[in-house]
């Protein structure tokens, strides 16, 4: 993947239901907050080994569910399938327009849509 920060939030996005409501807080306020570890630890009163304990092993577990279950990877290798998919119904539509074709120009939106609802 990209970088360790998108890593991260791609395994939060995915698997963060997994994880204790600690373990997301001091996730969430880290990655997506951007507070440093010294921060959350002067907040919640615990050392910053501590802050650092609890992200390292939502991690982990995240990583080992991702490792086990794929989903992430395939998720990664389907986008570009799916963009191009929307391209082609783009394409169809586009055509379906300047010919007139209502009927295409339904099912090109239909695709559309379908890939769309793919994506989230």
């Amino acid at each position: 993947m990209k970088n360790q920060t998108y890593r991260m939030t791609m395994l939060y996005d995915f698997y963060g239901e997994l994880l204790t409501d600690r373990q997301k807080e001091f996730f969430d306020l880290y990655y997506n907050e951007d507070l440093s570890l010294a921060e959350i630890a002067e907040n919640e009163g615990i050392s910053r080994q501590g802050v650092r304990d609890v992200i390292v092993r939502a991690e982990n577990l995240m990583q080992e569910v991702e490792d086990k279950t794929g989903i992430i990877k395939r998720f990664e290798s389907l986008r570009p399938r799916l963009e191009a998919i929307a391209g082609a119904a783009e394409s169809i539509k586009t055509a379906a327009l300047r010919y007139g074709d209502v009927e295409l120009e339904t099912l090109a939106d239909r695709i559309l849509a379908e890939a769309a609802a793919l994506r989230e």
